[in-house]
């Protein structure tokens, strides 16, 4: 009897339990109970974003004219009008839907907070909450705050465990079907043969094992295996997804979550701080934070919070400050020109005579053709003369390799004169004729001027028989050696070849290096078409700079200071103080002409490096200059800051609430 009084209190409170539930959840479904989305009081997680406070109250500043200015907190007497100093409490907290946030190097800050009321929580419930940020035409899905029951979690781990206990029975093993004692007694008596191979290692195919006894070793196998048995650990392998969902009902989530705290009793609303640090875009202004969520009994939703009203950050950045001003650079344009090119041509032995069907010639003779077709049809340049210079090798006497050097020049700028007249007649004759309205006066109407060339010759190219040594992969650093004792020491130029020809490498010099001495050279001198100047003046855009402008209006600031940083000018700052680089900002503006743009930069700056006077003093005189920095002072934390902790412009505050 005793028993029987036990188990009914305990079903009694089990229903009074349920009952309470169940007005609970009737309760918040009736009320459209949520939690609240609300601004942290934690602005940023930013270590750049941590400026020194400032402690003292009053401050000693000095105004444009020199005079001394005493700045405290300090409110208005109503009788007098007169500012008098006064303590002022801290106000009570006031749940605002939006705030001004500061940008700093490219990331922004977004802090809240999530308040769950009391009654809202219960032991078997999981509540799930996904705050959605919107950034101008986009939407993104932060990562969600999960508030677990104990009973919650205690029914989620009792699913596993059960799903633990099915895999369990799950045989991966398939001999544990086969009946192998029963089968050895099997072979022993009926098939000896086959029982022989118990400790045999000799393989066997199935094919030969059917050959020799009239039945397959997997028909033997089968013959004493649990087909009932095995075919009931298939299906359970089947079977896993179903199980699994059967058991849990509702997943443990790791991924994708910012926090999942488990609660056993709610004491109070729980509140989570949320900050969300995001990288900022081109023409980023606002951040929206929308709040909803879900109120969950292990797998069945009980209730869907309504959305919560919109947090908004309002953003404000110091690309702002941007001078978009065009840049330009003062450019020299000289009528004159020139242009060069190198064309190896070989002669033969002591040979002038220009050959296509020698060595590469044929390719580099077209190479050249080519480069005085293109000058021809220039549409800038106008080609006036070609400086044809042709080298010899050092090998022979002195006057001979002057006198063919010379030659090989003249036969070089005589070739080349033939081509371009023939050229220059094509050029004529693509032209066509023309004619006036009478029929008369037939000319050609495009006209090619006349190239003058001029051969000139470098008897022995020593200098470049120099170079080619010291890179010259095959020889050593003994035969380099020898040939720089000799290329030092003996001036005379007969005599240096005389001692090279005594030397174990001047085959190899001969055959592979001396050929690529034998080179022409031409000189092309041009001028700007229609220009009679030798030198014009202009300006063109800096484009350099321009793409730093750019880039710090993208609020790209590692970029912007790479190609602003030389200019050292406003932008260059700007873009040092994006990047926290506050002593490179300084020295710049410090030396520019004050403008209120500049005074208000240099408060933020002062601020940062902790000189509250000269902070405040900028501000104050940004302010007179330009009213708008009255408010801007609001969204940078440096410069609001200062107006907490000096009460500055009260009195315009006191316009504004009106």
């Amino acid at each position: 009897m005793k028993k029987n009084h036990i188990a009914l209190v305990f079903v009694l409170a089990l229903i009074s339990v349920s009952c309470a539930t169940q007005q609970k959840l009737k309760d918040i479904r009736e009320t459209h109970r949520d939690a609240q989305l609300t601004l942290s009081d934690e602005v940023s997680n930013l270590p750049e974003l941590k400026i020194k406070q400032i402690t003292r109250d009053t401050l000693k500043i000095k105004d444009e004219d020199g005079s001394e200015i005493l700045i405290m907190k300090a409110v208005k007497d109503e009788e007098t009008g007169e500012m008098v100093a006064a303590d002022i409490l801290e106000a009570a907290k006031v749940t605002a839907r939006f705030r001004n946030i500061a940008e700093r190097k490219g990331k922004i800050d977004l802090a809240f907070d999530i308040i769950v009321p009391e009654d809202m929580v219960d032991s078997k419930w999981q509540l799930r909450f996904h705050p959605d940020m919107f950034i101008m035409e986009d939407s993104v899905r932060l990562e969600s705050v999960v508030i677990t029951g104990a009973k919650y979690r205690k029914a989620q781990l009792r699913g596993y465990q059960q799903y633990e206990r099915f895999l369990a029975r799950i045989i991966s093993d398939t001999t544990k079907f086969v009946n192998l004692e029963a089968l050895e007694i099997f072979l022993k008596r009926n098939i000896p043969q086959v029982y022989a191979f118990k400790t045999d290692t000799t393989f066997v195919s199935d094919e030969q094992f059917y050959s020799i006894y009239g039945v397959s070793e997997q028909d033997a196998v089968d013959h004493y295996t649990n087909m009932f048995a095995k075919n009931m650990n298939e299906r359970r392998k089947a079977n896993k997804d179903a199980m699994y969902k059967k058991y849990v009902k509702a997943p443990i989530i790791t991924e994708g979550l910012r926090l999942d705290t488990i609660i056993t009793n709610p004491d109070g609303d729980f509140v989570y701080h949320y900050i969300q640090t995001i990288n900022t875009r081109p023409k980023l202004r606002k951040v929206d934070i929308i709040l909803s969520g879900e109120m969950w009994e292990q797998d069945e939703k009980l209730y869907s919070m309504p959305r919560s009203a919109p947090l908004t950050f309002y953003i404000s950045s110091l690309s702002a400050f941007t001078d978009n001003t065009e840049r330009y650079l003062t450019k020299v344009i000289e009528r004159q020109v020139a242009a060069n090119t190198e064309g190896k041509i070989d002669f033969e032995l002591g040979k002038a005579d220009v050959k296509l069907d020698l060595g590469e010639n044929l390719f580099e003779i077209q190479k050249i053709k080519t480069t005085l077709a293109d000058l021809l049809n220039n549409e800038t340049f106008d080609l006036d003369s070609i400086l044809v210079s042709a080298t010899a090798s050092p090998e022979g006497s002195l006057s001979l390799n002057s006198s063919l050097a010379n030659k090989r020049s003249e036969s070089v700028s005589k070739y080349f004169n033939e081509f371009m007249k023939e050229y220059s007649d094509s050029l004529i004759l693509e032209g066509g004729v023309s004619m006036d309205l009478e029929g008369n006066n037939m000319e050609y109407t495009k006209q090619v001027q006349e190239i003058r060339f001029t051969p000139r010759s470098i008897p022995e190219n020593w200098d470049d028989l120099y170079m080619f040594v010291q890179n010259d992969p095959v020889l050593n650093v003994d035969q380099k050696d020898a040939f720089n004792k000799i290329f030092d020491e003996e001036k005379d130029l007969d005599r240096r070849d005389s001692k090279l020809k005594g030397t174990d490498f001047y085959s190899y010099l001969k055959d592979a290096v001396y050929p690529r001495l034998r080179t022409v050279k031409f000189n092309f001198f041009l001028h700007r078409k229609g220009m009679v100047k030798d030198t014009v003046h202009t300006t063109v855009l800096d484009s350099t700079y321009m793409r730093g402008v750019e880039a710090l209006r993208d609020m790209d600031y590692e970029t912007a200071v790479v190609l602003l940083g030389p200019y050292r000018d406003y932008n260059a700052a700007v873009a040092f103080m994006a990047l926290d680089r506050n002593l490179s900002a300084l020295e710049i503006l410090e030396d520019m002409e004050r403008t209120a743009e500049l005074n208000y930069l240099l408060a933020i700056l002062y601020s940062r490096t902790g000189e509250p006077e000269k902070a405040v003093e900028c501000y104050m005189r940004a302010c007179n200059e330009n009213r708008s920095y009255v408010y801007r002072g609001n969204l940078d934390p440096e410069i609001s800051v200062l107006i907490k902790t000096y009460g500055l412009n009260a009195e315009e505050e006191e316009v504004y609430d009106l």
